[in-house]
């Protein structure tokens, strides 16, 4: 039976409460589908950081590699200073385990609100692979005069074209396995560039060269398209059903995913995976800890459950993956009122449950 070492980050607010469910889909899964979970918790956040004056130490990261993968609930204390966690924890893990993409599926569910009018789970069905290593969130730039009349702040975006072509291939590969044509719902498979050639002359222009040339010579079979950033977004409200995998840099992906995940009905239902395909890959609810709801027993924990089916399918589980993909789609479907925190109909466990039992059956 083969088995998984998984490294379980809970971190703060309601971060153990969303985990907590995603955990027991976890174990109705491994139970049907034969496998074994090895869960093992650290305690890294906010209470952490505010005993020892800690945040993810070196230690940590060494101890994370051992893992075949990481599961985390939230980051994010209201009495730590924002930034503090999420650089110290979040970019570096991301940044130290090399997990150079971020992917995240903007999919509505059946029975979730979207604010698109006229919009249904046929057309919002896509997903967004975003370049997670380079661009403006490398820290390369700094102050002059800080304090002055004349100060000056510099922060640039940073792209090698090592990294460019890692993601590319990454998202081609994916577009060949994922796209709407593999899954029967659309003629062909296309992968869209995201950039902004007309004014970043330089760094997507790299892109679009190195996007085109990989495509030309090794995925002659994916349709390549290329969007301004500012059209995507528009595009992402007027005509989501355009859009099949899109693949673009670290600033704009870290944009348009969110604006994604508003018309997929919002922070409760939406997942993203921190990848490095060659090693530990991260994944989470995109939602933040939500400190005024901790403890009340009200939170939705769908996202957290989607991050970890989003763990197995990258763990080759894709049977398991599915199942619990089926679940979550009947629960919102047929079981919740709303996906909001506190108007579910359900507490926080009952929806983990509900989840739980679909797997089970």
């Amino acid at each position: 039976m083969k088995t998984y070492k998984i490294a379980v980050m809970p971190g703060d607010g309601t971060g153990p409460e969303v985990t907590a469910e995603a955990v027991k889909v976890l174990n109705a899964a491994s139970a049907k589908f034969g496998f074994k979970t090895d869960l093992t918790e650290f305690d890294f956040g906010g209470e952490r950081y505010k005993r020892t004056g800690e945040t993810l130490p070196d230690s940590g990261v060494e101890e994370l590699r051992k893992f075949d993968s990481i599961l985390l609930g939230a980051i994010g204390h209201p009495d730590v200073k924002p930034g503090i966690l999420e650089k110290g924890i979040l970019l570096k893990a991301r940044f130290a385990l090399d997990q150079y993409i971020n992917l995240r599926p903007v999919r509505l569910f059946p029975g979730v609100e979207t604010p698109l009018k006229g919009k249904g789970p046929k057309e919002i069905d896509y997903v967004v692979v975003r370049e997670n290593s380079g661009d403006a969130y490398t820290g390369t730039g700094g102050f002059t005069m800080k304090g002055t009349a004349n100060e000056v702040a510099v922060q640039s975006a940073v792209y090698s074209r090592f990294q460019v072509d890692r993601c590319l291939k990454y998202a081609f590969e994916y577009a060949r396995k994922y796209g709407k044509k593999a899954r029967g719902v659309g003629s062909e498979n296309t992968l869209a560039l995201v950039g902004k050639t007309n004014v970043l002359t330089f760094i997507y222009d790299l892109w679009e060269r190195a996007f085109h040339e990989m495509g030309q010579k090794d995925y002659p079979d994916i349709r390549r398209d290329y969007y301004h950033v500012d059209a995507t977004c528009m595009w992402m409200v007027k005509s989501p059903e355009w859009f099949d995998v899109l693949v673009t840099g670290n600033l704009f992906g870290d944009i348009i995913t969110d604006l994604g995940a508003i018309t997929q009905g919002g922070m409760g239902i939406a997942a993203g995976g921190n990848l490095n395909p060659e090693g530990v890959s991260m994944f989470e609810p995109i939602g933040g800890s939500a400190p005024k709801y901790t403890g009340l027993g009200v939170i939705n924990p769908l996202a957290a459950i989607c991050a970890a089916q989003m763990m197995l399918e990258v763990l080759g589980e894709e049977k398991a993956a599915k199942k619990i993909d089926e679940a979550v789609k009947f629960v919102t479907a047929n079981k919740l009122k709303s996906l909001a925190a506190g108007k579910m109909g359900f507490s926080t466990s009952q929806v983990g449950d509900l989840v739980a039992n679909e797997v089970a059956k």
